[in-house]
């Protein structure tokens, strides 16, 4: 519920439980609902049993397919569909189970919570959409003004429920999320206003998107019968492919190889596996939004992993990256290099990639999924199985696609004519006092 934790610091699980392959066996037909479940339940010891199977089943009957996260198969290319949920995006995932989670609880205690995010895109849609109406629960999203989508922008602005608030902050999302951070961090604030945090910094999202990893193994192999499989993340926040990097500790050694990391121009992740070298830049905008991001939330946690569990070291390296802008991590390059590969995707490369695989497959990838793939066709290895995170719906990006394949994505029904409906959202400077003040002033529980 908490998000961060009073030190400032993220939460981790105490250990990480390893799975079998009998079990594995067992799992292997099982619906993503009952998966999930069995996946999570390895996590969650304060929810009984029935509770949370119906909380996660709760959570996937607001998707359009059957499977949750249908795969499409080109030969030893898999492609993980993770966009068929109610902002066609793969937050939703995670975000429609957390939103369940939050009311869960706070009926329990007759609690009541404010959250407040930052996003870059799809984040912010996609937890509105899953706290939107709830009681008890008013929701705070910041994002960078003019610097999402038009579409992302009305996915948000649009939905005009009461408890949701919507804030454009003149600045890039990593001012948005240091205000958060910064917000956080002032515990008698966060206290006196019961703050709750749904962006990937809350470990129950990370989580969720353990699920499909695991997922992704049992149907490949049941596709193939290969045994390792890689797979190709693009990632800005480096919470997608952190859940990844869960999910290969908790499978048998071996069964997943290679976790691909893919940036766009904001290649800081990418500098990091190749070079060690952590370090800000300027954030460039990309037809790629989501991952227009240099301070990766989430690389916190990996940084406890890679110093080999220690809070303490974990800490100080924070504190100096915090302190220079930059860490110099050389030292751990054949720890990352075993962990990951990585590469950066310019924005040539992304539309020849959506216009390529079209002509290719006829199947039409959002600029996001793009990276991945790009990434995916130079790390591919002949006779090993490459899964593709497909992270949103091509007809949120539509200007992008129709300028690399020549037309247009159809648009699905909660698309329709959503550029024409009306809006609401306050527009400030990224100051931290404003976005204080907005929130006392719309605290509706005093």
């Amino acid at each position: 519920m908490m998000g961060l934790a009073e030190d400032g610091g993220l939460l981790l699980p105490r250990t990480i439980p390893r799975l079998d392959g009998a079990t594995l066996a067992l799992w292997r037909d099982k619906s993503y609902p009952d998966l999930a479940f069995e996946v999570m339940s390895r996590f969650i010891d304060d929810i009984p049993a029935s509770d949370l199977r119906a909380l996660v089943n709760a959570s996937y009957a607001a998707f359009d397919h059957t499977e949750v996260t249908p795969l499409v198969h080109y030969g030893d290319l898999h492609i993980l569909e993770l966009f068929h949920g109610p902002t066609l995006a793969f937050k939703d995932i995670a975000l429609q189970f957390l939103g369940n989670l939050f009311e869960y609880f706070l009926k329990k205690d007759n609690g009541r919570m404010n959250i407040l995010g930052a996003t870059s895109g799809d984040t912010g849609s996609a937890a509105i959409y899953a706290v939107r109406g709830k009681a008890g629960i008013n929701i705070f999203i910041l994002h960078p003004h003019g610097r999402v989508s038009p579409v992302q922008e009305k996915q948000m602005t649009t939905v005009l429920d009461e408890n949701v608030h919507n804030i454009a902050i003149r600045g890039s999302f990593d001012d948005g999320q240091a205000i958060v951070k910064g917000i956080f961090g002032d515990l008698d604030f966060k206290n006196a206003h019961h703050l709750g945090a749904i962006n990937s910094i809350n470990w129950a999202r990370v989580l969720a998107q353990v699920v499909y990893y695991i997922w992704s193994c049992l149907h490949v192999q049941s596709h193939e019968s290969l045994g390792a499989i890689d797979f190709a993340v693009p990632t800005g926040n480096f919470g997608d492919i952190f859940a990844g990097f869960i999910a290969k500790r908790m499978m048998p050694e071996g069964m997943i190889r290679r976790l691909v990391l893919a940036t766009n121009a904001n290649d800081i992740l990418a500098r990091f596996v190749r070079k060690g070298d952590y370090s800000l830049a300027q954030v460039t905008q990309t037809s790629s939004p989501s991952m227009d991001i240099q301070s990766a939330s989430n690389f916190e946690r990996y940084l406890y992993y890679l110093t080999d569990s220690d809070p303490k070291r974990t800490k100080d390296l924070m504190a100096e990256f915090a302190d220079k802008g930059r860490l110099e991590l050389s030292g751990y390059l054949d720890q990352i290099k075993r962990d990951f590969v990585a590469e950066a995707v310019d924005e040539e490369t992304v539309k020849a990639t959506i216009s390529g695989f079209y002509q290719e497959h006829k199947y039409i990838l959002d600029p996001h999924t793009a990276v991945g793939v790009a990434a995916a066709l130079r790390q591919q290895k002949p006779g090993v199985a490459m899964v593709c995170l497909a992270t949103a719906h091509p007809a949120k990006f539509a200007a992008v696609v129709e300028e690399a394949i020549g037309k247009a994505p159809d648009v699905p029904p909660s698309l329709a004519g959503i550029l024409e409906r009306q809006a609401r959202c306050q527009v400030m400077d990224a100051d931290a006092a404003l976005v204080k003040a907005f929130i006392e002033s719309h605290d509706q529980h005093p």
